[in-house]
């Protein structure tokens, strides 16, 4: 059965198993609901929830480890010595897939039928020619042994969706006979409702938590791999970024660091004063209609696409300040100090820029939470309004602003798109905001871009720099929230 009409009799069963609870309630009773523990609603509740629940977290469950045995299970049968040289088994297996993908594409368009798959031979077909007919393409010929295991992969893959319907609609049934048995007057329901959906609260708070520790160690994993094969010392304290996919690579993360906190330093030098401006003036001086008009419009600025600040960047703010401070005799200033458009500081004032309403929305929160009793106290005291802001307001929400700069910082530090097209590609130590610069994030991107072997010192280190780049920004966070729970000021 297809997964599409597996999940609609699923849910079919459900809101049947709703409707014959309810009923089944109420008929116990003669129709009188105030003869019930609960309300029927609940009985309907329990009868969907015993149906669903186990029938689609064991679906859940099943799709994701099913591709995880199919794939151990078809390259065991792979021999080693039949990979071609230079050549991982995780390639191969990739090739696998697609070529399952095509074969299922091939039946699905009637070019071919199940049994005429199975019965292909790659040294009398042209297996390639075969699926361009339905718009696949492969990037070479098709080996026997490669045809062999996508053949087994699809047999697995049939006979395991087969069996996932199977077990899942036993498991449907199952809830529905075993609820509608145990539905009656006397019958707890909302208890049991209520605490199904607590255990669902807690296993999404788990599924937050855990999603966020297989994140960090699938990349621990990796680094210590790429540990394996590449110094830490140079990793760490060398001087040079020189990666090499022939070898003999340099692989030093300081200089991509340099980039990233210089880049970053001079977003907030941008961000923080604009930000902390329009928040004062937002929440102390402007009135309830200018307000409500300029505080949906700067942040809008929060909603556009980091794809479109790296075009704001390459298009317009680069050649302004290439204007401005290169071009010799025919720039504005008369200036030579910029020798291209892409540079540190059109990265840095594009992503300042794109901060600005994180800063503000933030900060402004935060300035208004400040109890409008000191305000006033200020005041009565004969202080001005400026005075007030400067020595009651601020200090007050301090603790606060300097967390929602902090991150800030880490916002900063894990952009990507505008540092791209901003700052340019080169990785090196230089304290000159004029030239071309790279940070963390591109580096990432660009090891793992195009046809790559998770098995070198080159594509690896990828995942060493995202490790480096998450404990980095994590201690930003932190440090933002014990500052504003530390220093936090309590008003009665």
């Amino acid at each position: 059965m297809p997964l599409f009409w597996l999940v609609v009799v699923l849910l079919a069963l459900t809101a049947l198993g709703f409707w014959f609870g309810r009923r089944r309630a109420l008929a116990s009773v003669q129709g009188n609901p105030r003869h019930l523990h609960s309300l029927p609603i609940y009985y309907g509740a329990n009868v969907a929830m015993s149906i669903a629940i186990p029938a689609l977290l064991t679906l859940v469950i099943w799709l994701l480890a099913q591709p995880l045995v199919i794939e151990n299970r078809v390259s065991a049968t792979i021999p080693q010595d039949l990979l071609p040289e230079n050549t991982s088994i995780g390639l191969v297996m990739s090739d696998v897939r697609r070529l399952a993908e095509g074969l299922d594409q091939a039946v699905e368009q009637n070019v071919m039928t199940t049994a005429e798959t199975l019965a292909l031979d790659a040294s009398t077909t042209d297996v390639r020619e075969l699926l361009g007919t339905v718009g696949v393409a492969l990037g070479s010929e098709v080996r026997p042994e490669v045809l062999s295991a996508a053949q087994s992969y699809r047999q697995l893959s049939s006979t395991g969706s087969t069996a996932m319907a199977v077990v899942c609609l036993v498991l449907a049934l199952a809830g529905f006979g075993l609820s509608a048995r145990h539905t009656n007057k006397e019958f707890r329901a909302r208890n049991v409702v209520e605490r199904g959906v607590l255990a669902l609260l807690i296993l999404a708070a788990s599924l937050a938590i855990l999603t966020t520790v297989g994140i960090v160690l699938s990349m621990l994993f990796e680094t210590v791999n790429f540990f394996g094969l590449h110094a830490w010392t140079d990793f760490f304290f060398g001087s040079t970024w020189a990666p090499n996919f022939r070898g003999d690579s340099e692989l030093s993360m300081l200089p991509l660091l340099w980039g990233t906190l210089y880049i970053s330093a001079i977003a907030l030098l941008v961000a923080v004063p604009v930000g902390l401006f329009a928040a004062i003036y937002l929440s102390e001086y402007a009135g309830p209609a200018v307000r409500s008009l300029a505080k949906p419009l700067l942040e809008i600025l929060a909603g556009i696409p980091t794809i479109v600040y790296g075009l704001f960047a390459l298009l317009t703010v680069g050649p302004l300040l290439l204007n401005l401070f290169g071009q010799g005799e025919n720039g504005i200033l008369g200036l030579n100090w910029m020798t291209g458009a892409t540079s540190v500081l059109t990265a840095g004032v594009v992503m300042g820029i794109m901060l600005i309403p994180f800063v503000s929305s933030l900060s402004d929160d935060i300035i208004n939470a400040v109890p409008q009793s000191l305000r006033d106290g200020s005041l009565g005291l004969g202080a001005t309004r400026s005075e007030t802001i400067r020595q009651v307001v601020l200090p007050a929400a301090l603790p606060g602003i300097v967390g929602a700069i902090l991150l800030a910082a880490s916002r900063a530090i894990g952009e990507t798109m505008i540092v791209v097209m901003g700052a340019g590609a080169i990785a090196k130590f230089s304290a000159n905001p004029f030239e071309s610069m790279t940070t963390i994030t591109t580096r990432v991107v660009s090891q793992l871009t195009g046809d790559t072997d998770f098995a070198s010192p080159e594509t690896l280190v990828a995942f060493a720099l995202g490790l480096s780049l998450f404990v980095l920004t994590l201690g930003l966070n932190v440090l933002a929230l014990y500052i504003v729970r530390k220093y936090r000021e309590q008003y009665d």
